[in-house]
């Protein structure tokens, strides 16, 4: 008999093991799903900075191709800001 009552133990435990291990999986995945989302986002922000700096880069090129649009400039004219 009390082969029995072992045998009949043990489904009930390796079920148990079988959802406590289901259960880590899903609190994982959830982590897992919580760290791409936050990763995702800073994807999207450092795209939105790498356009805005690729836009200034360009403008700072048409302004420096373009001698009409700054006027040139000399160092010695200019005074230090302690004078």
């Amino acid at each position: 008999m009390p082969d029995q009552a072992s045998s009949q133990a043990q489904p009930s435990d390796a079920l148990q093991q079988a959802l406590e291990r289901l259960n880590e999986l899903e609190i994982k995945a959830s982590f897992s799903e919580d760290l791409l989302d936050k990763l995702d986002q800073v994807v999207i922000r450092q795209q939105t900075q790498i356009n805005a700096l690729i836009s200034e880069v360009l403008h700072l090129r048409q302004q420096a191709a373009d001698p009409q649009a700054a006027p040139q400039r000399n160092l010695r004219d200019e005074l230090p800001p302690h004078y």
